[in-house]
């Protein structure tokens, strides 16, 4: 035995000191390059701490989870401007600053100067209507508008065969709200031509507009004249260069609106059923009902403009020629505000993952481009967009109004939840489709270049080779991932997309979306992973075909 040992000992020594063969050589300098390469390139600036301490500010209760537009949106956009003028960057905003100013378009309730009549009968604001918009004294007979849209493509149009010039329209429809089967991805669709209910009427000549509301805001009929009559928060907010100033408009009761189709061709209640029950038939055709109907709507609206920010920033590139390209980062730093479902007696919904996480990435690779010792050829394009919880505003504005060539991007990194992760043995269905500690989706990235696809997969398989999940890669998706987030705004402009994604898990648009919550160790390794993709995208010396067309977009929810 005592033999054996001391051979086995002796063979030990021997494969120690064995001559190093040229394969060996070969990988010890392929090592030293690639260590180069993340030096040069300041990869490791980026860390789990330093995420830790950017996202713990930013998804604070100070911040009051970041509403667009609200004071906690505004201090996080000073936030990272004052970061990005500490390291140098290039303001890319107006005016030769890092904030890219949108107007929005607030309109308050004044139901103490409100008054509605029908058939000589003065209607009880908060009972019989809630006014919603708009402002103006009008009169007029009636008009059934069926859902008040016009939408070519699926062969919607709410006046079709009737003229209701100088009438109010009845629409069954909240307000802001989409007809079934219509998403607001399918009105983003390139050539698409569509109008909303109040853009759609002011065009046909309507004076006003009645809604008869769906279930889910008859069930918050109290809160909502609360918030109307009472409070007078926001009810229309919006794009000001988008849509002009809506029409005098009024919610109804159920019971208004059954007195008001009393005799006509259709009840109210068979409209309804049709409308928004989910056995409804076909939604009738439109038509005007009896003459001797007339409704007087004095609606008092104080609208006000309420401004609020993208934030944009250049990293310009090093090569002549290349800088006047980009590569785009994008992640929105807005979330929901409060009294989203509450964690405990906490309401405000702080949006760590959504999309505090994104915001964080893009903070911590500007501080990595920063500190660099090298400068990729191209320039990288940063913009932090706001609105993107109600409905892509910042990326829609920014593509339609943008501070650099838009045809110059070559590419759009958009980072949208990043920081969360599945842990072992979690049972909970809310966080079933979660991603593990060491994978993320990745969606969009071989929808239009197939370049890009392969681009993104080599570097992460040199690098730390993550687990990229592409279940969601696919436009027939009934989430609908692709359409939901910033990408998508730039997608249509033919510009190729990647989206990093966790997945949605049991705090998604919750107060327990809270930077505790986070694993700062994934954040760092997905944060890492696309910054080592934009450097890439950066320096190819040819920028990326677009070899396929935008994938046709499929109706569901948005």
């Amino acid at each position: 035995m005592r033999r054996f040992l001391t051979a086995l000992v002796l063979a030990s020594s021997l494969v120690i000191t064995l001559p190093v063969t040229h394969a060996q050589r070969s990988s010890d300098k392929s090592k030293k390059a690639a260590a180069t390469v993340t030096a040069q390139r300041g990869v490791d600036t980026i860390a789990a701490n330093q995420l830790r301490d950017y996202l713990t500010f930013i998804a604070s209760d100070e911040m009051e989870g970041r509403d667009t537009p609200s004071r906690g949106l505004n201090t996080t956009a000073k936030f990272l401007a004052m970061n990005l003028a500490h390291w140098g960057f290039k303001p890319a905003g107006d005016e030769g600053s890092f904030l890219q100013r949108i107007d929005l378009q607030r309109n308050r309730a004044d139901s103490g100067q409100t008054k509605v009549e029908y058939f000589g009968k003065t209607l009880v604001a908060g009972t019989d209507y809630i006014p919603v918009a708009g402002s103006g004294d009008v009169s007029g007979q009636l008009v059934f508008a069926g859902n008040g849209w016009f939408v070519k493509s699926k062969d919607i149009d709410a006046y079709k065969g009737i003229d209701p010039k100088g009438r109010i329209a009845v629409i069954f429809g909240s307000p802001n709200a989409l007809p079934r089967g219509l998403s607001r991805a399918d009105l983003r669709k390139p050539g698409e031509e569509s109008m909303n209910p109040s853009d759609y009427a002011r065009s046909k000549g309507v004076a006003g507009l009645i809604y008869v509301p769906d279930f889910q805001y008859l069930a918050n009929w109290q809160n909502n004249r609360q918030r109307i009559t009472e409070r007078g928060l926001t009810v229309v907010a919006k794009l000001q260069t988008q849509t002009a100033t809506p029409l005098p408009s009024i919610v109804i009761s159920p019971e208004t609106a059954n007195v008001i189709f009393v005799g006509e061709r259709q009840t109210a209640s068979g409209i309804f059923n049709a409308s928004y029950s989910s056995s409804g038939g076909t939604l009738p055709a439109s038509f005007l009902l009896n003459d001797q109907k007339k409704i007087t709507m004095n609606v008092a609206n104080n609208v006000e403009i309420v401004p609020t920010q993208n934030v944009v920033a250049v990293w310009e590139g090093s090569d002549p020629v290349l800088k006047a390209e980009y590569v785009a980062l994008g992640a929105h730093y807005d979330h929901v505000g409060s009294g989203c479902p509450p964690n405990g007696t906490d309401t405000i919904c702080n949006g760590a993952d959504d999309d505090g996480s994104g915001t964080t990435a893009l903070l911590a690779m500007a501080e990595a481009l920063a500190k660099a010792p090298a400068r990729p050829k191209r320039s990288v394009l940063f913009v932090w967009h706001c609105g993107e919880e109600k409905g892509l505003w910042g990326s829609r504005y920014f593509t339609e109004y943008p501070t650099v060539p838009l045809n110059q991007i070559v590419a759009q990194i958009n980072i949208d939840m990043i920081g969360r992760s599945k842990k072992e043995g979690d049972t909970n269905p809310r966080n079933a489709e979660l991603t593990g500690p060491d994978a993320v989706y990745l969606i969009g990235s071989t929808m239009m270049s197939t370049e890009l696809g392969e681009l993104v997969n080599n570097v992460n398989k040199a690098y730390l080779n993550i687990t990229y999940d592409t279940r969601y890669d696919d436009p027939s998706d009934p989430n609908r991932f692709f359409y939901r987030s910033d990408h998508y705004s730039y997608a249509p402009k033919g510009i190729p997309i990647i989206f990093f994604f966790d997945g949605v898990h049991e705090d998604y648009h919750r107060a327990g979306d809270s930077a505790d919550k986070i694993d700062y160790q994934k954040m760092e390794k997905i944060t890492r992973t696309i910054y080592m993709t934009l450097w890439e995208i950066a320096i190819r010396p040819a920028r990326l075909k677009v070899d396929k067309p935008l994938p046709t977009q499929i109706s569901g929810s948005s």
